[in-house]
Protein backbone atom coordinates (compact mmCIF):
# COMPACT_ATOMS: atom_id res chain seq x y z
CA UNK A 1 0.00 0.00 0.00
CA UNK A 2 1.46 3.42 -1.30
CA UNK A 3 2.30 5.68 2.04
CA UNK A 4 0.58 9.60 1.60
CA UNK A 5 3.35 12.41 2.12
CA UNK A 6 1.50 13.49 4.68
CA UNK A 7 2.10 10.04 6.38
CA UNK A 8 5.67 9.81 5.62
CA UNK A 9 6.43 13.31 7.28
CA UNK A 10 4.45 12.35 10.47
CA UNK A 11 6.05 8.85 10.18
CA UNK A 12 9.41 10.53 9.99
CA UNK A 13 8.92 13.38 12.41
CA UNK A 14 8.07 10.60 15.33
CA UNK A 15 11.30 8.75 14.09
CA UNK A 16 13.47 11.38 14.08
CA UNK A 17 12.36 12.61 17.43
CA UNK A 18 12.20 9.41 19.52
CA UNK A 19 15.75 8.78 18.12
CA UNK A 20 16.84 12.47 19.44
CA UNK A 21 14.83 11.61 23.01
CA UNK A 22 14.29 8.38 23.24
CA UNK A 23 10.70 9.71 24.62
CA UNK A 24 7.21 8.33 23.21
CA UNK A 25 5.78 11.05 20.59
CA UNK A 26 2.57 12.29 21.74
CA UNK A 27 0.12 14.71 18.80
CA UNK A 28 0.88 17.97 20.77
CA UNK A 29 5.10 17.68 20.05
CA UNK A 30 4.68 16.20 16.66
CA UNK A 31 2.38 19.39 15.59
CA UNK A 32 4.28 21.86 16.85
CA UNK A 33 7.85 19.84 15.03
CA UNK A 34 5.80 19.08 11.57
CA UNK A 35 6.73 21.62 8.51
CA UNK A 36 3.23 21.71 7.10
CA UNK A 37 -0.23 23.25 8.62
CA UNK A 38 -2.41 20.14 9.89
CA UNK A 39 -4.86 20.03 12.70
CA UNK A 40 -4.46 18.53 16.13
CA UNK A 41 -7.28 16.06 14.92
CA UNK A 42 -5.67 15.28 11.63
CA UNK A 43 -2.53 14.31 13.47
CA UNK A 44 -3.82 12.07 15.61
CA UNK A 45 -6.07 10.06 12.76
CA UNK A 46 -3.27 9.72 10.54
CA UNK A 47 -0.89 8.31 13.87
CA UNK A 48 -3.86 5.99 14.71
CA UNK A 49 -3.38 4.58 10.85
CA UNK A 50 0.08 4.59 11.10
CA UNK A 51 -0.22 2.55 14.44
CA UNK A 52 -2.70 0.00 12.75
CA UNK A 53 -0.87 -0.50 9.96
CA UNK A 54 1.98 -1.25 12.48
CA UNK A 55 4.75 1.49 11.47
CA UNK A 56 4.76 2.79 15.33
CA UNK A 57 3.35 1.26 18.25
CA UNK A 58 1.64 2.94 22.21
CA UNK A 59 4.08 1.28 24.88
CA UNK A 60 1.57 2.75 27.44
CA UNK A 61 -2.03 3.75 27.11
CA UNK A 62 -1.76 7.26 28.05
CA UNK A 63 1.20 7.60 26.27
CA UNK A 64 2.31 9.04 23.02
CA UNK A 65 4.15 6.51 20.14
CA UNK A 66 7.31 4.94 19.52
CA UNK A 67 8.65 3.42 16.05
CA UNK A 68 8.43 -0.25 15.05
CA UNK A 69 10.56 -2.11 13.65
CA UNK A 70 8.85 -1.82 10.33
CA UNK A 71 8.61 1.74 11.01
CA UNK A 72 12.27 1.72 11.33
CA UNK A 73 12.77 -0.19 8.01
CA UNK A 74 10.55 1.95 6.35
CA UNK A 75 12.57 5.03 7.39
CA UNK A 76 15.82 3.79 6.33
CA UNK A 77 14.47 2.52 3.25
CA UNK A 78 12.42 5.22 1.97
CA UNK A 79 12.50 8.24 4.26
CA UNK A 80 16.19 8.99 5.76
CA UNK A 81 18.24 12.13 4.35
CA UNK A 82 21.68 10.94 5.51
CA UNK A 83 23.69 13.87 6.52
CA UNK A 84 26.80 14.62 5.30
CA UNK A 85 30.19 13.79 7.25
CA UNK A 86 31.49 16.92 9.10
CA UNK A 87 34.17 18.76 7.07
CA UNK A 88 36.69 18.65 10.10
CA UNK A 89 35.82 14.58 11.11
CA UNK A 90 36.65 13.65 7.51
CA UNK A 91 40.07 15.62 7.68
CA UNK A 92 40.66 14.53 11.04
CA UNK A 93 39.60 10.50 10.29
CA UNK A 94 42.21 10.91 6.76
CA UNK A 95 45.12 12.06 9.19
CA UNK A 96 44.68 9.33 11.57
CA UNK A 97 44.44 6.31 9.25
CA UNK A 98 46.59 7.58 7.03
CA UNK A 99 49.46 6.82 10.01
CA UNK A 100 48.52 3.28 9.39
CA UNK A 101 49.59 2.48 5.65
CA UNK A 102 50.95 -0.74 5.09
CA UNK A 103 49.38 -2.68 7.69
CA UNK A 104 45.71 -3.75 6.95
CA UNK A 105 45.28 -5.35 10.56
CA UNK A 106 46.58 -2.52 12.56
CA UNK A 107 44.43 0.13 9.86
CA UNK A 108 41.34 -1.53 11.03
CA UNK A 109 42.25 -1.46 14.42
CA UNK A 110 42.20 1.87 14.08
CA UNK A 111 39.50 2.33 12.10
CA UNK A 112 37.26 0.46 14.77
CA UNK A 113 38.28 2.60 17.25
CA UNK A 114 37.63 6.11 15.33
CA UNK A 115 34.16 4.34 13.92
CA UNK A 116 33.37 3.23 17.98
CA UNK A 117 34.49 6.84 19.17
CA UNK A 118 31.78 8.70 16.85
CA UNK A 119 28.83 6.58 17.05
CA UNK A 120 28.99 5.35 20.22
CA UNK A 121 28.04 1.87 19.65
CA UNK A 122 30.59 -1.43 19.36
CA UNK A 123 32.52 -1.84 15.67
CA UNK A 124 33.08 -5.47 14.16
CA UNK A 125 35.56 -5.30 10.90
CA UNK A 126 36.92 -8.85 9.32
CA UNK A 127 40.45 -8.47 8.08
CA UNK A 128 40.52 -9.01 3.51
CA UNK A 129 41.44 -12.64 3.27
CA UNK A 130 44.39 -14.04 1.26
CA UNK A 131 43.08 -16.96 0.10
CA UNK A 132 44.74 -16.82 -3.85
CA UNK A 133 47.16 -14.64 -2.84
CA UNK A 134 50.95 -15.44 -2.86
CA UNK A 135 53.85 -15.04 -0.40
CA UNK A 136 55.61 -11.41 -1.30
CA UNK A 137 58.35 -11.50 1.51
CA UNK A 138 59.24 -13.32 4.48
CA UNK A 139 62.26 -12.01 6.72
CA UNK A 140 64.06 -13.47 9.66
CA UNK A 141 65.26 -11.02 12.67
CA UNK A 142 67.05 -12.43 15.47
CA UNK A 143 66.65 -11.27 18.65
CA UNK A 144 68.51 -13.63 20.73
CA UNK A 145 70.97 -16.12 20.60
CA UNK A 146 68.29 -18.76 19.76
CA UNK A 147 64.90 -16.91 19.83
CA UNK A 148 64.07 -14.75 15.99
CA UNK A 149 60.91 -13.06 15.01
CA UNK A 150 59.50 -15.18 11.32
CA UNK A 151 57.75 -12.16 9.38
CA UNK A 152 56.05 -12.74 6.23
CA UNK A 153 54.16 -10.24 3.74
CA UNK A 154 51.42 -11.18 1.46
CA UNK A 155 50.30 -10.26 -2.20
CA UNK A 156 47.19 -8.69 -0.65
CA UNK A 157 48.80 -6.96 2.14
CA UNK A 158 48.11 -8.99 4.95
CA UNK A 159 51.50 -8.51 7.30
CA UNK A 160 51.92 -11.90 9.91
CA UNK A 161 54.68 -12.49 12.57
CA UNK A 162 55.65 -15.15 14.89
CA UNK A 163 58.07 -15.34 17.86
CA UNK A 164 60.34 -18.55 17.02
CA UNK A 165 62.46 -20.22 19.10
CA UNK A 166 65.28 -23.16 17.82
CA UNK A 167 66.99 -25.75 19.09
CA UNK A 168 70.46 -24.63 17.87
CA UNK A 169 72.09 -21.35 17.60
CA UNK A 170 70.85 -18.64 14.91
CA UNK A 171 73.93 -18.29 13.51
CA UNK A 172 75.08 -15.87 10.22
CA UNK A 173 75.40 -19.47 8.16
CA UNK A 174 71.09 -19.92 8.77
CA UNK A 175 70.29 -16.21 7.91
CA UNK A 176 72.01 -16.66 4.66
CA UNK A 177 70.33 -20.20 4.32
CA UNK A 178 66.77 -19.09 5.03
CA UNK A 179 66.87 -16.41 2.63
CA UNK A 180 68.53 -18.10 0.21
CA UNK A 181 65.66 -21.18 0.68
CA UNK A 182 62.84 -17.95 0.81
CA UNK A 183 63.87 -16.95 -2.55
CA UNK A 184 63.66 -19.95 -4.28
CA UNK A 185 60.94 -21.78 -2.61
CA UNK A 186 58.46 -18.93 -0.74
CA UNK A 187 58.62 -15.59 -2.72
CA UNK A 188 56.08 -15.10 -5.39
CA UNK A 189 54.55 -19.01 -4.28
CA UNK A 190 50.97 -18.86 -3.09
CA UNK A 191 50.38 -19.41 0.31
CA UNK A 192 48.47 -22.45 0.05
CA UNK A 193 51.31 -24.46 -1.80
CA UNK A 194 53.24 -24.45 2.04
CA UNK A 195 51.50 -27.52 2.60
CA UNK A 196 52.99 -29.73 5.32
CA UNK A 197 54.34 -32.57 3.47
CA UNK A 198 56.52 -30.01 0.97
CA UNK A 199 57.61 -28.46 4.34
CA UNK A 200 58.64 -31.93 6.08
CA UNK A 201 60.18 -32.16 2.64
CA UNK A 202 62.33 -28.99 2.33
CA UNK A 203 63.28 -29.76 6.19
CA UNK A 204 65.14 -32.84 5.24
CA UNK A 205 66.81 -31.50 2.27
CA UNK A 206 68.61 -28.70 4.40
CA UNK A 207 70.75 -31.41 5.61
CA UNK A 208 73.39 -30.46 8.63
CA UNK A 209 70.83 -27.37 8.60
CA UNK A 210 67.45 -29.08 9.25
CA UNK A 211 67.67 -28.75 13.36
CA UNK A 212 67.95 -24.84 13.38
CA UNK A 213 65.63 -24.44 10.14
CA UNK A 214 62.26 -26.87 11.19
CA UNK A 215 61.26 -24.25 13.99
CA UNK A 216 61.33 -21.78 11.43
CA UNK A 217 60.12 -23.15 8.31
CA UNK A 218 57.07 -24.46 10.65
CA UNK A 219 56.51 -20.86 11.87
CA UNK A 220 56.05 -19.81 8.48
CA UNK A 221 53.58 -22.07 7.51
CA UNK A 222 51.60 -21.29 10.55
CA UNK A 223 52.17 -17.70 9.32
CA UNK A 224 50.60 -18.47 5.77
CA UNK A 225 47.36 -20.63 7.13
CA UNK A 226 46.51 -18.07 9.78
CA UNK A 227 46.88 -15.01 6.70
CA UNK A 228 44.46 -17.13 4.33
CA UNK A 229 41.93 -16.96 6.81
CA UNK A 230 39.73 -13.52 7.57
CA UNK A 231 39.56 -12.48 10.95
CA UNK A 232 37.31 -10.31 13.28
CA UNK A 233 38.97 -6.65 14.32
CA UNK A 234 36.83 -5.44 16.96
CA UNK A 235 36.67 -1.55 18.79
CA UNK A 236 33.96 -0.05 21.15
CA UNK A 237 32.84 -2.68 23.18
CA UNK A 238 32.01 -1.11 26.08
CA UNK A 239 29.98 1.24 24.05
CA UNK A 240 27.33 -1.64 24.40
CA UNK A 241 26.76 -0.96 28.21
CA UNK A 242 25.67 2.54 27.53
CA UNK A 243 22.78 1.81 25.61
CA UNK A 244 19.95 1.09 27.79
CA UNK A 245 17.70 -0.24 24.94
CA UNK A 246 20.00 -2.99 25.03
CA UNK A 247 20.95 -2.99 28.74
CA UNK A 248 19.45 -6.72 28.65
CA UNK A 249 21.24 -8.46 26.13
CA UNK A 250 24.77 -6.97 26.29
CA UNK A 251 25.95 -10.11 27.89
CA UNK A 252 24.84 -12.11 25.21
CA UNK A 253 25.95 -9.76 22.51
CA UNK A 254 29.42 -9.82 24.28
CA UNK A 255 29.02 -13.84 23.60
CA UNK A 256 28.49 -13.46 20.38
CA UNK A 257 31.53 -10.92 20.01
CA UNK A 258 33.78 -13.62 21.48
CA UNK A 259 32.83 -16.31 19.15
CA UNK A 260 35.32 -15.50 15.65
CA UNK A 261 34.28 -18.34 13.79
CA UNK A 262 30.27 -17.84 14.57
CA UNK A 263 30.73 -13.91 14.40
CA UNK A 264 32.75 -14.57 10.90
CA UNK A 265 29.42 -16.83 9.75
CA UNK A 266 27.16 -14.13 10.26
CA UNK A 267 29.40 -11.60 8.39
CA UNK A 268 29.82 -13.75 5.56
CA UNK A 269 25.86 -13.37 4.74
CA UNK A 270 26.61 -9.89 4.05
CA UNK A 271 25.64 -8.43 0.65
CA UNK A 272 27.79 -6.51 -0.92
CA UNK A 273 27.39 -2.61 -0.58
CA UNK A 274 25.96 -1.09 2.20
CA UNK A 275 23.68 -3.54 4.69
CA UNK A 276 21.09 -2.05 7.65
CA UNK A 277 19.82 -5.12 9.87
CA UNK A 278 17.43 -3.99 12.39
CA UNK A 279 15.96 -5.76 15.26
CA UNK A 280 14.82 -9.52 14.30
CA UNK A 281 16.38 -8.87 11.16
CA UNK A 282 19.64 -9.93 12.23
CA UNK A 283 20.96 -13.17 12.05
CA UNK A 284 21.51 -13.89 15.80
CA UNK A 285 19.09 -13.98 18.79
CA UNK A 286 21.32 -11.42 20.85
CA UNK A 287 20.79 -8.81 18.22
CA UNK A 288 17.01 -8.84 18.47
CA UNK A 289 16.73 -5.82 20.17
CA UNK A 290 20.13 -4.31 18.18
CA UNK A 291 20.73 -2.84 14.49
CA UNK A 292 23.65 -3.37 12.28
CA UNK A 293 24.60 -1.13 9.83
CA UNK A 294 27.75 -2.85 7.86
CA UNK A 295 29.49 -1.94 4.85
CA UNK A 296 31.84 -3.83 2.43
CA UNK A 297 35.08 -2.84 1.50
CA UNK A 298 36.53 -3.69 -1.74
CA UNK A 299 40.20 -4.37 -1.87
CA UNK A 300 41.45 -3.69 -5.79
CA UNK A 301 37.91 -4.28 -7.43
CA UNK A 302 37.49 -6.98 -4.98
CA UNK A 303 35.78 -7.74 -2.50
CA UNK A 304 37.86 -7.55 0.81
CA UNK A 305 36.18 -7.75 3.63
CA UNK A 306 33.17 -5.65 5.87
CA UNK A 307 33.31 -3.22 8.34
CA UNK A 308 30.19 -2.09 10.38
CA UNK A 309 28.49 -1.28 14.09
CA UNK A 310 26.07 -2.89 16.46
CA UNK A 311 24.21 -0.96 18.31
CA UNK A 312 20.18 -0.42 19.88
CA UNK A 313 17.36 0.41 17.05
CA UNK A 314 17.32 3.80 18.34
CA UNK A 315 20.13 4.55 16.72
CA UNK A 316 20.55 8.00 14.26
CA UNK A 317 20.76 5.98 11.23
CA UNK A 318 20.95 9.50 9.41
CA UNK A 319 23.80 10.59 10.95
CA UNK A 320 25.42 6.95 11.34
CA UNK A 321 25.02 5.38 7.98
CA UNK A 322 27.49 8.49 6.43
CA UNK A 323 30.72 7.86 9.31
CA UNK A 324 30.21 3.48 8.05
CA UNK A 325 30.12 4.33 4.71
CA UNK A 326 33.16 7.22 4.44
CA UNK A 327 35.31 4.26 7.13
CA UNK A 328 34.37 1.93 5.02
CA UNK A 329 35.50 3.64 1.03
CA UNK A 330 38.73 4.57 3.16
CA UNK A 331 40.25 1.56 4.27
CA UNK A 332 39.26 -0.09 1.11
CA UNK A 333 41.19 2.48 -0.70
CA UNK A 334 44.28 2.15 1.81
CA UNK A 335 44.61 -1.34 1.64
CA UNK A 336 44.25 -1.27 -2.10
CA UNK A 337 46.84 1.20 -2.69
CA UNK A 338 48.87 -0.65 -0.62
CA UNK A 339 48.47 -4.09 -2.63
CA UNK A 340 48.50 -2.47 -5.66
CA UNK A 341 52.28 -0.75 -4.81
Amino acid sequence: MEMSERKKLILAAIIERYIKTGEPVGSKVLLDSLSVSVSSATVRNEMAELSEQGFIEQPHTSSGRIPTQKGYRYYVDELMCERSLDEDLRRRIDMMLGTHFGDPEKLLKEASLILADITDCAVVTTTPTSEGATIRKVELVPVSRRTAIVVLLTSSGILKDKVCRTDADITDDIVRVFYKMAAEKFIGKPLSSMADIMLQSLVVSLGEYALAMSPIVVALSDLAKDAMRADIVLGGEHNLFNNSEISSDVFGIMELLSKRDTLLNVLSTTNNGLNVYIGKENPCTPLANSSMIISTYNVSDSMGGVLGIIGPTRMDYARLVPSVKYLTKLVGEIISAERDE
